[in-house]
């Protein structure tokens, strides 16, 4: 039979044979799936054996992960701001970047209702509604699908009451105003593509990428929007690439939007970009 220690050996040297950053990590995290443990107790637990179904998944994985899939997408789950958020395919894996924007956010103080564009998996809206116990929101998105995957999320974490789902596209079907809109939108331009990581062009969707041209246009539909649907003296919170922020600011101003800020990740990035209504 095989133990947990040489299935985790095993599976290690697998992936650094695949190439994988991380591999010890998360053929960790793998194996942890498999048997229905904590990560941590893998170490308290070295001699368990494990059946010939949890070596077969184990495998599965691997494999799966040898090819570039990321973790997030084989176990259909990733952890952003201290919760678990469902991934599908439909939508964008969550990355640890856009907890800068939820920080800007928060930095803001609570509003009574905010707008996120381009929700994808939820994480905007339903992290900032778990911080913001009195707020509500509304999750924007072209895609059903995503909205879907959105209202799974705010269910598991207790505001789907709170939260109400629209397709539209960008402001299109939108009305009202809002103290707060933000958004994560896609930004790669098309000649970024090929530069990105197998995981990243293998796995997510296209569509929530890139634009096809220059990575500005959905800078442009939100500028245009913001205008219209801002209440005076609201934000509006982005998400950039992080050679965008000069262009996006220049846009925002363009619009109406005034003293736009730039905010930076943890690796000195520029990763945000707020302004606001005049008002």
């Amino acid at each position: 039979m095989t133990t947990l220690r040489a299935a985790l050996a095993a599976g290690v040297a697998r992936l650094a044979a695949a190439g994988i950053d991380g591999a010890p990590r998360d053929a960790r995290v793998l194996l942890a799936e498999v048997v229905g443990l904590p990560v941590g107790r893998l170490s308290i637990e070295p001699d368990r054996e494990l059946e010939p179904n949890e070596i077969e998944q184990y495998h599965n994985f691997l494999t799966r992960r040898s090819g570039n899939e990321p973790v997030a997408r084989i176990l259909s789950r990733r952890l952003f701001w201290g919760r678990e958020f469902s991934v599908s395919p439909e939508t964008l894996d969550p990355r640890p970047e856009t907890e800068i924007l939820i920080a800007a956010a928060l930095d803001l103080g609570p509003v009574h209702r905010f707008a996120d564009l381009g929700t994808g998996t939820g994480i905007i809206a339903v992290t900032l509604l778990g911080e913001w116990p009195k707020a509500t929101a509304l999750a924007i998105d072209i895609d059903p699908a995503c909205l879907s995957v959105a209202a799974a999320n705010a269910d598991r974490h207790g505001v789907a009451d709170r939260l109400d789902g629209l397709v539209s596209d960008w402001f299109s079907h939108i009305t009202g105003h809002f103290p707060l809109i933000l958004s994560n939108p896609p930004y790669i331009a098309a000649d970024e593509m090929p530069g990105l990581t197998p995981e990243v062009i293998r796995h997510d969707p296209h569509r929530a990428l890139t634009d096809g041209a220059d990575g500005l246009t959905a800078y442009r539909r939100i500028a245009e929007g913001a205008t219209r649907h801002l209440e005076p003296g609201g934000s509006l919170v982005v998400e950039i690439g992080p050679t965008q922020a000069e262009d996006v600011a220049t846009l925002l101003r363009a619009a109406g939007l005034i003293d736009p800020a730039v905010l930076r990740d943890l690796d000195g990035r520029d990763r945000v970009v707020m302004a606001r209504m005049p008002g």
